[in-house]
Parts: structure tokens; C-alpha cells; sequence
């Protein structure tokens, strides 16, 4: 493991995170326990300050992110205040909901060391963006509509509408330090970027607080409502009895308030995890590094797992105090050590001076917090048809968030998201093309009179490349694409290179494809079946696995489309009686280049052509090679190779019987450009260069008519091919 050094720009940006961090930190906590009543604001400040070191102290050395600096968050803060304000619904007593609170976040810090050891970091951070925007939204919409009565400085335990309702409840007070801390975190940004603008905007409500107290003595009590109180109870900021308090309920606790705590537990733990994850991959992207997803979980859960033992409150790592120590010069890990250390020193040294923070002026911090949360950029969905229903899954999960609980909100998030994935597959088209047996053609070399009869007869063959997902959404749409070619093709070949994945429902209705051409003598023919997929998946194996392509069933599988394409033109071939007895090797008159010719000029060239014979496998010539000779095949196949490395060649094509290569080397004597390899037993006329010409000296005009013959083969073999290239432009 690599050893890391303190540097001073380490220290520098963990004092930055920290001013940051410690302020936001201590209206979270606030928020959550305010509801609980009494002096219960106190214990929400020092939560958050708990949290903050806790967090600070062990996720950033145990997670290895560079510069990342966790803190108690919104989102863990939206939550645990949901389930409080619901234990208090039920009539559970104060002191055994903060106990809860406690064991709550102790269960997702444990959640969270699941995550990371099972290998859930990867897949926790791909969680769909309208559910992370629609649940953000949701959680600042919450903070905001909790802070508003704080801010109007209500009597505790207010709610919104309530507030609202009664102006009479309202503390002028309260809202000239609520007001005063929104003025200066809004406009201190466009002043200094030295100081963080939530430090500043704190100093401005405490400062109008006390300016405020020179003509009402009643806030200089500091057990009045408008401020925070004394922390740990009364004391002043007793840490050891603060910690010992946290755990005095736990006698006050049932079993089924234990269970009542494993959906709450699971949606903070995942979403402290998306929370971090998102913070990590914004971070690697300015800093060029990659963080360890899982290691990172871990982390963050030992993090939280540290906070609720000593009493604080959960978080992640958090976007606005890590860029903070980023930017303050901060390279490593360590940061985040010195922000917790910070925290820590700052509860210790400022502990009675914090009991002095006014209600309102957190509120405040925390509304502007929930304005920023907001994501107004979804509103531009609504301008294009093909994202309102992206919208309508944000707007769905803001709606339950807002109306039933934080809890409900993500699972019918992930319920909508699902069925808008579902949507996009079906929307799309799984046939990328769809090309017949007389618009495209193997890699084989075919005699003139063999390609002819692929063009009379290739309608028979219908080659369909598929694309996307093969699954229960696209079964349908694919049956309706293959069902008019089931009727009238004799040949049918699925092209499933671009697959990403297959279930059971495609696999089958490809089994009744099967039966029903095999009704017809037909064949289904697969190409090219995808060895991996993206679920790390066989193709092959999960079809032999389903009865689609064991050893007795009709379905021809080949490893390329190419091979599919050439066994069936064999076979369309064959069907028109052209195809000769592949055994029976050719004399000179029969091949293509020289039918129809004199028996004199045959005779001739004969005379200054040599004959060779290569088993299957043998190399007749390598790339490179000097060479000068035309090879004519009298009997078997040969494939023409492009070397890519010492193991992997390219197949550029197949000359079978009667067909030429070798031509260009011949044309022009420089060295071969790809390696000739006998496919099947193999007999072949070689004529050189040397010796052509030698003939040519004699007998121009058997020459010239040779060079004419090479001249109409090949440009033919154009012909073909650019009849095909216009049809895949298409």
C-alpha cells in the first residue's frame, strides 16, 4: 500500500471543509431532533457535530478516496427526521426515538459494510437518474417546508401548514436573522471566495441575533427558543455525558421497533451510498483519478457505524465540502482526517458558544440548501415529447415523497424507472436490417454461372441482423418481423453479434420459429452468437440450456455470418443441379477463365502450367512471400487470410472450384498481401509469370486474351460487390 505524507495544502483544505461542513452539519442534526421537542435541539447539534467527526476521523481514512470529506448530509437528515416525526405519531417516548435514531443509523453504516463486501458499489451508483433527481427534489422540498417554521420562529413542534395559518405564531425576531443569514449566503459568493459562504452567513444571523438582544433582554436567556441551548443538556457541552445520554432508552425499546427499522435502515443506507458514489465520480472527473467503489462503501459504512456509536448522525461524502477542499489545495486522503480532528477540537473549544447559534439562522442555511436540491433543470422535459415521461417518474417520486413517506418515494421510483427501461427496449427496433440471399453474398468466390443462379434463387434466404435485448418486451415485435419470411423463405438467418440479452420468452418463440420452418424442410439458421454478454452470459450454452440448439435439433449455428452465408449457397447451389462432384477435379476447358477457348490455345497453356496438390490446412503461400504465379483450383477450397497478430487472422474470402487468386502478385510482381491456406484437399494449376511471358513471345494473342479473360473475372467479382455495397448503404 502506498505510504501518504500530511502536506500543508492537506491541512489547509480540511480546515475548509470543516467551516463548511460543521455549520451544515449542525442544522441537519437539528432539524431531525428538533421535533422530538424540549431541549432536544441540543442534542441534534451535537449529533451533527458528532457525526461530522466521527465521519471525518474514520470514512476518510478507511474509504482511500483522495480529497473526499464526509459529513452528515440531507438526505440522512430528510430521513431520520421522517421517522421521528413518526414515532412521535405513535406515541413513543422522546428519549427511546433518539435511541432509535441511533440504531438506526448504526444499521445502515452495517448495510453499507454489506454493500462494499459484497460488490454492490458498481451497480448502486447506476441507479436511475430520474429517481436520484425525482427523491433530491423531494428531500429539499421536505427540508425546505420543515425549516419554514423555524424560520418564522413558531413555537416547536409546529408543522408548515400550521405556521402558516397562524401569523400570530410568528417571531419578527426569528425571521430578521432568518432573513439576514439568506441575504449573505446569496450574495457572499459573489463577494469572497475565501471564506465559505455558510460560515459567513452564520456570523450575519448570530450577529443580527445579538444586535437584535440590546432591545429585547429575553434572547440573552439562552434557554430561549430562538437559540440552540445548552449542548449535552445543560452543561455547556459535556461530551462523555452527552454519549452516555444517547444510549439511556435503550430499556424503553420492543422488538418491533427493532423491525420497524429495516426499510428506513435499507433506503438510508442506499441512499448515503448513491449520495457518496456520486460525489466519488464527479471527483474523479476534475482530479483524472478513479476511486474503488466497494472499498469506498466500506468506508463510509465503518464511518457511520463510528457516528452512532458515539452518538452522531449519519452521512456521505459530500459534494460542497469536498470541492471546498479540493480547491483549498488538500492532495490526499488526509484531509478529511484533519476536517474531522477539526470538528472535533471546534465542538471541545466552541462547545458553549454553539449553544448560542440561533434556530432561524440554521433554518435558514438549510432552505437555502433545499432551494439548490431542487432540480429545475427537470422542467425541461417537458419541452420534448420523448422525455415528459422522464418527468412524470421525477414528479411521481417529489409526489410520494411529499404525501406519504421518503421510504415510498424510492420504491416507486425504481418501480416507474423499470418501466421506463422496459419502454425504451420496446420502443426500440430489435431488426437493425433485414437483407435477402440475392442482395449479399459470402466471402466465397463464385463462378460466374454460380452467381447467376444465387441471384435467380437467393430470394429463397433471408439473412435478419438483430440488435438490443431479446427478452419478454421484444419477443413479440421480433415473431411480427420474421413471421411474413417464415412463409416464403427457405432459409433464415439470425445475424445476434449486436445481442445484448436473451431470456427464456425470446428463446422459445426462436423454438417455434424453428418448428415452423422445419415444417417446410426450412431451416433456422444462428451466426455469430455472442460468447459473453454483458450479464456475463453464453448465448450458445443458455440455448442448448433451453432445447433451442442441442445436437438433434434442425437449428445450424456458425461462428460467423459469413460461414452461415456460404453453406447456404451451397445448398441453393446444389438445389439447381450446378454443383458438380466436388471430388471429380476440373480440366483446364472447364474452368471459368478458359471455357470456351480452342483446343489449340488449350493446349498451349497447358503446355506452361505446372500442377500441385495441398492437404486441408496447408499453407500455399504467406503474406509477404515473393511470388509471381496464378493458381486456378481444379479440385477443393482455399481461403484467402489477412494475419492481424501471431494468433488472429482476418477471412477475406473462399475461391472454390474453378475460380482463380493469386492474380495481383501475378498482375504485378510484388509480394503476396495475405496468406492462401487449402480449406479442403486441394489440386491446383500454377502458372508463373516467367512462364506466361516466355508464352507471350510466341503466342500474343493467346496472351492478350488470357489478360483480357483475368480483366472480365475480376470485374465482375466489382460488379457483385458494388451491387451488394449499394444494398447495405440501403
Amino acid at each position: 500500500m502506498q505510504r501518504l505524507k500530511l502536506e500543508a495544502g492537506d491541512f489547509w483544505g480540511g480546515l475548509a471543509a470543516m467551516l463548511v461542513a460543521l455549520p451544515s452539519a449542525i442544522a441537519f442534526g437539528v432539524t431531525i431532533y428538533a421535533s422530538l421537542g424540549g431541549s432536544y435541539a441540543a442534542y441534534g447539534a451535537l449529533a451533527g457535530i458528532l457525526g461530522a467527526t466521527a465521519l471525518g476521523l474514520v470514512a476518510s481514512v478507511m474509504g482511500g478516496t483522495n480529497r473526499l470529506i464526509s459529513a452528515p448530509c440531507a438526505p440522512a437528515a430528510a430521513v431520520l427526521a421522517a421517522f421521528a416525526i413518526e414515532r412521535m405519531q405513535h406515541g413513543m417516548p422522546e428519549a427511546a426515538i433518539v435511541l432509535l435514531l441511533t440504531v438506526l443509523g448504526l444499521t445502515a453504516g452495517i448495510l453499507q459494510l454489506v454493500f462494499g463486501g459484497l460488490g454492490l458499489g458498481r451497480l448502486i451508483k447506476y441507479m436511475p437518474y430520474p429517481v436520484v433527481s425525482g427523491y433530491l427534489s423531494g428531500v429539499g422540498l421536505i427540508i425546505i417546508g420543515s425549516q419554514i417554521p423555524k424560520f418564522l420562529g413558531t413555537p416547536t413542534g409546529t408543522k408548515l401548514w400550521q405556521a402558516l395559518a397562524a401569523p400570530a405564531t410568528w417571531a419578527w425576531q426569528g425571521m430578521a436573522v432568518g432573513a439576514a443569514t439568506i441575504a449573505v449566503m446569496l450574495l457572499a459568493p459573489r463577494l469572497t471566495q475565501r471564506v465559505p459562504a455558510a460560515i459567513l452567513a452564520l456570523l450575519a444571523g448570530v450577529l443580527t441575533y445579538f444586535g437584535l438582544s440590546l432591545g429585547d433582554a429575553a434572547l440573552l436567556d439562552v434557554r430561549n427558543p430562538l437559540v440552540i441551548g445548552p449542548l449535552g443538556g445543560g452543561d455547556g457541552g459535556s461530551f462523555l455525558d452527552a454519549l452516555l445520554g444517547r444510549w439511556a432508552g435503550v430499556g424503553q425499546l420492543a422488538l418491533q421497533d427493532f423491525a420497524a427499522l429495516a426499510i428506513p435502515a435499507l433506503t438510508l443506507a442506499v441512499l448515503l451510498s448513491i449520495d457518496t458514489l456520486k460525489t466519488c465520480v464527479v471527483l474523479d472527473a476534475l482530479t483524472h483519478s478513479r476511486h474503488d467503489s466497494n472499498r469506498e462503501l466500506i468506508g463510509q459504512g465503518l464511518g457511520n457505524v463510528a457516528a452512532a456509536v458515539i452518538g452522531g448522525m449519519p452521512g456521505a461524502g459530500t459534494m460542497g465540502a469536498t470541492l471546498v477542499n479540493m480547491s483549498s489545495g488538500a492532495k490526499t486522503r488526509y484531509s478529511g482526517l484533519v476536517e474531522g480532528v477539526l470538528a472535533l477540537v471546534a465542538f471541545l473549544v466552541l462547545g458553549r458558544l454553539i449553544a448560542w447559534v440561533p434556530v432561524p439562522s440554521l433554518a435558514a442555511i438549510l432552505i437555502v440548501i433545499g432551494v439548490r436540491m431542487i432540480d429545475r433543470h427537470s422542467f425541461g422535459y417537458l419541452k420534448q415529447k420523448s422525455t415528459m415521461l422522464d418527468f412524470a417518474v421525477i414528479a411521481a417520486v417529489v409526489a410520494t415523497a411529499l404525501t406519504v413517506s421518503l421510504i415510498a418515494a424510492s420504491g416507486v421510483g425504481i418501480v416507474l424507472a423499470v418501466f421506463l427501461f422496459i419502454r425504451e427496449q420496446i420502443g426500440g427496433s430489435v431488426v437493425r436490417r433485414k437483407l435477402y440471399g440475392n442482395e449479399t453474398f459470402s466471402k466465397r468466390v463464385r463462378t460466374h454461372e454460380e452467381m447467376e443462379t444465387l441471384l435467380a434463387r437467393g430470394d429463397h434466404v433471408v439473412v435478419v441482423e438483430l440488435q438490443g435485448s431479446l427478452f419478454f418486451g421484444t419477443a413479440n415485435q421480433l415473431y411480427a418481423a420474421l413471421e411474413p419470411e417464415l412463409k416464403t423463405r427457405d432459409y433464415v438467418i439470425l445475424d445476434l453479434r449486436r445481442v445484448q440479452t436473451v431470456d427464456v420468452t425470446a428463446a422459445h418463440m426462436l423454438d417455434q420459429v424453428k418448428d415452423m420452418l422445419a415444417e417446410r424442410n426450412g431451416f433456422l439458421i444462428l451466426s455469430q452468437l455472442p460468447q459473453n454478454l454483458p450479464s456475463g452470459r453464453d448465448m450458445e450454452r443458455y440455448f442448448d440450456q433451453v432445447g433451442l440448439v442441442r445436437p438433434e435439433s434442425p437449428v445450424r449455428v456458425f461462428a460467423a455470418l459469413d460461414e452461415a452465408l456460404e453453406w447456404v449457397e451451397d445448398r441453393v447451389i446444389a438445389a439447381a443441379a450446378l454443383a458438380k462432384d466436388e471430388e471429380q477435379a476440373l480440366d483446364l476447358h472447364e474452368i471459368e477463365l478458359f471455357k470456351n477457348r480452342k483446343a489449340q490455345t488449350l493446349t498451349a497453356f497447358a503446355q506452361c502450367m505446372a500442377q500441385r496438390s495441398f492437404k486441408a490446412g496447408d499453407k500455399i503461400f504467406a503474406r509477404g512471400d515473393a511470388g509471381d504465379e496464378l493458381f486456378l483450383i481444379r479440385r477443393g477450397a482455399v481461403r484467402i487470410m489477412l494475419p492481424v497478430s501471431d494468433k488472429l487472422s482476418h477471412h477475406l474470402g473462399t475461391f472454390g472450384r474453378g475460380a482463380f487468386f493469386g492474380e495481383m502478385a501475378f498482375l504485378d510482381g510484388d509480394a503476396r498481401s495475405a496468406d492462401a491456406v487449402a480449406f479442403t484437399d486441394t489440386d491446383l494449376y500454377v502458372l508463373s509469370r516467367k512462364a506466361f511471358d516466355k508464352m507471350a513471345e510466341e503466342h500474343k494473342k493467346l496472351a492478350l486474351g488470357l489478360m483480357e479473360g483475368l480483366a472480365s473475372v475480376l470485374a465482375s467479382r466489382l460488379r457483385y460487390t458494388n451491387a451488394e455495397l449499394r444494398v447495405l448503404e440501403s
